[in-house]
């Protein structure tokens, strides 16, 4: 399991440059006129993570797996989608289904490139989606009401437990604020993924920058930020124009190429970072001779999903989990030393899984 996250913005603000570089392909045309994206793309991006490279080397593992992520590339919003305006039925579609909103936000000057509002001021273009994205919830909800209520009148229990959730939700959409703002209880959550809200769906603020501005952002970034921490979202700022350029560059000339920007790492590496905090996701290992092997789940998730993750019938059948610490995995130099210094543990079915934790699963089916 990875996340599967939707690249959503206006027309021209990069998405379709992002969406290139991040997957390393031409599948999305990026050109400077509206609706250039007009089915979803879809790629799939390796999870880059030095811990997976470190073990390979101490397992002496033949081959590397990363886990990895799934990019959507959804065509581009404009004022009056929730209406049908534009692509915004499509639109509204494919936003629905994906994990997570990675919003692109153009925070770059220059003539060159059309802005659909005529000038750049990337709050209001997130308030513009925002808006979309909240008129379009609100009159789903709104639809679903009526029937709901006559429901509860008979006693349906199932009726009055998702009105329980739709009724403060509906406040705040016709407030102006998304589903996600509302503080709703944890035994609520699961009534509230049902309804297969756009804005209740977590959101990663990208600020596409030149590349003057890609190690320390600008004054339209600044803004952007304190949007985000008041929303209780992420913002990250990241040149595609530089990301389209890295990956065609060789591995061994990309560091130096970073260095002479002022960056130390890939605007990839950054938005997977902030993709996992925003999904709450985190990564366990599996190493041998044959292959090192990086996996996605859940924080919180338990040794037998995580068995589940590898295969259906690991959780199934799920007996124990020896599991090791990465950091005792690399300072005893691998699984002999750590059993050895008693750093190997036997997990039960209640064991919660930690980020970077090695697993070998015992199963019998």
């Amino acid at each position: 399991m990875g996340f599967n996250c939707g690249i959503v913005g206006l027309p021209n603000v990069g998405k379709s440059t992002l969406f290139n570089a991040l997957t390393a392909t031409a599948a999305a045309q990026a050109a400077n006129y509206p609706f250039c994206t007009i089915e979803p793309n879809k790629g799939r991006v390796a999870v880059p993570d030095p811990r997976l490279d470190a073990i390979a080397r101490i397992a002496r593992s033949a081959r590397i797996v990363p886990t990895s992520l799934e990019f959507v590339d959804i065509a581009g919003l404009v004022r009056g989608a929730s209406r049908g305006e534009g692509l915004g039925n499509a639109f509204l579609g494919n936003i629905r289904e994906v994990d997570a909103i990675l919003h692109v936000l153009r925070c770059f000057e220059g003539s060159d490139v059309t802005h659909v509002e005529g000038s750049i001021d990337p709050v209001r273009d997130a308030e513009t989606v925002d808006t979309e994205l909240m008129l379009a919830d609100l009159e789903s909800l709104e639809k679903r009401v009526p029937a709901l209520e006559k429901k509860a009148r008979g006693g349906d229990k199932a009726a009055k437990a998702q009105l329980a959730v739709i009724e403060p939700v509906l406040g705040a959409l016709r407030e102006g604020r998304p589903a996600r703002s509302v503080p709703l209880p944890e035994e609520m959550q699961a009534e509230l993924r049902l309804l297969q809200l756009i804005t209740a769906k977590p959101v990663l603020y990208v600020c596409n920058v030149d590349e003057g501005a890609a190690a320390s952002g600008n004054a339209h970034t600044v803004r952007v930020i304190a949007k985000a921490k008041a929303e209780g979202a992420e913002a990250v700022v990241i040149s595609a124009a530089i990301e389209a350029e890295i990956v065609q560059l060789p591995e061994t000339e990309r560091a130096d190429f970073l260095a002479s920007l002022g960056l130390t790492e890939t605007g990839l590496a950054r938005v997977i970072r902030a993709g996992y905090g925003l999904l709450g996701l985190l990564t366990f290992f599996t190493v041998g001779p044959k292959e090192a092997h990086a996996w996605t789940v859940a924080k919180g998730a338990k040794a037998p999903q995580a068995a589940g993750a590898i295969h259906t019938d690991f959780e199934k059948g799920f007996i124990a989990a020896e599991t090791i610490g990465y950091e005792d995995f690399v300072a005893l130099g691998g699984e002999q030393g750590a059993k050895a210094a008693g750093k190997m543990r036997v997990e039960g079915r209640d064991y919660v899984v930690q980020d970077g934790d090695i697993m070998l699963f015992r199963f019998n089916v």
